[in-house]
């Protein structure tokens, strides 16, 4: 059961703008880069469904940041189903976030009023999620469309909140030409968690990437 109200979540990814998101079978790699995230100031976690038995490493993850790091708003990507859905849900899943629009999804998460995340791309496709009840869409691939894409969207729908993922990196041009275009947040993948770093099992390294990454985001909401 989530811990969290969507309403809540929609407002610590606006207010953090990262989402980070990863996925490892391992469940104490799991911990250690849920941990690092949240020590670098993350404070919320996209667990992607990606692999056999994601779902219990997911229920284990759930408990370790429910019991250790207060405050850790820890959801699910890569859902492609309501069945699925509804099963990380029971599992604590705090938001659900999906590569493309299903409505099936958008059901079962409005029934326990947790905050989900439809990927779209292109208008109709945002404003059927927003008629269902979506508070942040998901442009994906993010990297395909573009900040311009943004910023089309936005001149006729300047209520839309949109988080792009994939083609988003920790660098200040392409988190200024986001955030410029009038993102709300971004979901960060292989670009903060890279494979060396969970190779390497590098997690001072990731904490001071997050960091670091939140610590741009700032910046260039300033500006």
């Amino acid at each position: 059961m989530a811990k969290y109200s969507r309403l809540h979540v929609a407002q610590t990814m606006e207010s953090t703008g990262l989402v980070p998101l990863f996925y490892h079978r391992d469940l104490s790699v799991a911990k250690q880069v849920t941990k690092a995230c949240y020590d670098g100031g993350a404070r919320l976690l996209e667990f992607t469904s990606r692999g056999d038995f994601a779902h219990e490493i997911f229920g284990e993850l759930s408990k370790f940041v429910n019991d250790s790091l207060p405050g850790m708003i820890l959801g699910v990507g890569s859902v492609t189903d309501a069945a699925s859905a509804s099963l990380y849900m029971a599992l604590g899943a705090n938001f659900i976030v999906t590569p493309v629009l299903r409505e099936d999804i958008a059901i079962v998460c409005n029934r326990r009023k947790v905050l989900w995340s439809p990927g779209c791309g292109s208008l109709t496709e945002i404003c059927r999620a927003e008629e269902l009840g979506c508070e942040i869409v998901k442009l994906f691939p993010g990297g395909i469309y573009g900040p311009d894409f943004v910023k089309a969207i936005k001149g006729p729908q300047g209520w839309t909140s949109i988080m792009p993922t994939g083609g988003v990196s920790p660098t200040k041009e392409n988190l200024s030409a986001w955030f410029g275009a009038g993102v709300t947040c971004v979901g960060m993948g292989s670009k903060l968690i890279s494979k060396d770093i969970v190779n390497e099992k590098n997690y001072k390294l990731l904490q001071e990437n997050v960091a670091a990454a939140l610590e741009l985001i700032k910046q260039v909401r300033k500006k």
